[in-house]
């Protein structure tokens, strides 16, 4: 595995060793040994998958208690993942990275606690496989609003013109209005 530290150097692209042969690939997507030598000592408590069409922008998620940090891979189809500074001490807070993950890259990425999360499917049909730290808290979660002026985060066109969010993340709070860390 190669480890590749993102613009914001705590967000962390992982690039799998892919081993095709004539009956197709095999790769190592999870280690604990080398993930904790590239920075990542995460332990994972459990594994979430959702799929969604295309078109459909999931985010930008956080928790204010239990903070969770994420491990994200799309293993169908192709998404356009965020992260977003949101630790208020960080020099990069305010700060957003953003690639494309797919089923035929197989790259996943870290996103650690302190960060709001979400991601833009970008194929016809996608599904999104992610690792966290600590388990859901529902009162404690938050929501960044996914085009926030100030954040700025340049989400690529989709097929419809404007993604399908749901009514809970249109409702998200600005970067100025959000509960953040400290």
């Amino acid at each position: 595995m190669r480890f590749v530290p993102t613009a914001i150097p705590d967000v962390i692209l992982i690039e799998p060793q892919v081993h095709p042969d004539a009956r197709g690939f095999f790769m190592e997507t999870y280690q604990q040994k080398k993930y904790a030598e590239a920075g990542i000592p995460a332990e994972f408590v459990q594994d979430n998958l959702s799929g969604s069409k295309q078109g459909v922008l999931r985010g930008l998620h956080y928790q204010i208690r239990q903070t969770q940090g994420k491990l994200v891979r799309a293993t169908v189809g192709e998404i356009f993942d965020v992260a977003v500074d949101i630790r208020r001490g960080s020099a990069t807070f305010g700060k957003w990275v953003g690639m494309v993950l797919s089923a035929e890259n197989k790259k996943a990425l870290w996103v650690p606690p302190g960060f709001a999360h979400g991601f833009l499917v970008l194929s016809e049909w996608a599904e999104f496989s992610y690792k966290v730290t600590d388990f859901y808290l529902p009162s404690a979660e938050r929501t960044l609003l996914w085009n926030d002026p100030q954040v700025g985060v340049q989400w690529p066109s989709v097929a419809g013109g404007m993604p399908l969010v749901s009514a809970k993340d249109e409702e998200g709070k600005t970067l100025a209005e959000a509960e953040c860390f400290e």
